[in-house]
């Protein structure tokens, strides 16, 4: 079965050409111009730290949406705005393909340059539509669209009533294994380690909000962050008591999360081109 993606996770574009980078007091400098990511279907958002390789360039943190709602996803990024320009950095958000209601008919092959990583919600998509009952069926018909050459095509309207999505996305999204699965609790040490292992080299925060809605209640919450984190090579963990999963209901909490984690281990030393 062919996909128009690399069968291998998304996150190894994250770190693919960090080698090439310039280092300063350990850690790589992203160049003034990197490709990004398409979000993960599982819904994790990626926020980049970046310092602009040319003097004169303030640091900024990229703030990437995931496949879920945008608008709620959005009530944290003002505060941490906020809060990220009084430490002089600034914050950006791009608009890919794949944001919004795009993520149903993107791919995950995609290169980026980068030095911090903190994920917010890594939530396995798999396991959260396995609990709806249209799956299944929606599945096996995904994979023999696939079969017959025909995985860019849409799925029928029922399949993901929020956004069009494609054959080989759906199955990308909701099939064990597939290209998007690498946060579900099933997943062996070997597996996560597979598909998350080569991050180990990156400075990574992983904040889980412990009443996350999108997360079976049969899954062992605090044991699937300890994992995720050891598979990421020891990643900071960051756990948030009854925050949903867009942390609208603990937006200062997010917010001094990601401020701490920039702080502590962002680049030290650029120059500030106002002062």
């Amino acid at each position: 079965m062919t996909s128009p993606a690399s069968t291998s996770s998304w996150f190894s574009g994250l770190t693919r050409a960090s080698s090439s980078s310039s280092m300063a007091g350990g850690v790589a400098s992203a160049p003034a111009s990197a490709s990004l990511p398409d979000a993960p279907a599982a819904a994790a958002k990626a926020v980049v730290a970046a310092a602009g390789g040319r003097r004169k360039h303030l640091p900024g943190t990229l703030f990437k949406y995931g496949p879920k709602s945008a608008q709620v996803l959005s009530r944290y990024l003002e505060p941490l705005s906020l809060a990220l320009e009084v430490e002089k950095w600034s914050l950006v958000q791009p608009l890919l393909s794949s944001s919004y209601t795009g993520y149903g008919i993107s791919s995950l092959e995609q290169v980026c340059v980068t030095i911090l990583i903190s994920i917010q919600a890594p939530v396995s998509d798999r396991e959260y539509r396995a609990t709806l009952p249209e799956t299944a069926e929606m599945i096996d018909l995904a994979a023999k669209m696939i079969a017959d050459d025909r995985g860019m095509d849409l799925m029928p309207r029922e399949a993901n009533p929020d956004a069009p999505i494609t054959a080989y996305r759906y199955h990308s999204l909701c099939s064990y294994m597939g290209d998007d699965d690498m946060f579900s609790s099933d997943l062996s040490e070997d597996q996560l380690r597979q598909r998350l292992g080569h991050m180990s080299t990156t400075q990574c925060q992983i904040i889980f909000s412990m009443g996350d809605e999108y997360v079976p209640e049969y899954v062992d919450k605090a044991a699937l962050v300890d994992r995720l984190c050891r598979a990421l090579g020891g990643a900071e963990k960051v756990e948030i008591e009854w925050g949903n999963h867009a942390l609208s209901n603990r937006v200062q909490e997010a917010v001094r999360a990601i401020v701490d984690f920039v702080k502590r281990e962002g680049p030290k030393g650029w120059d500030d081109p106002w002062s």
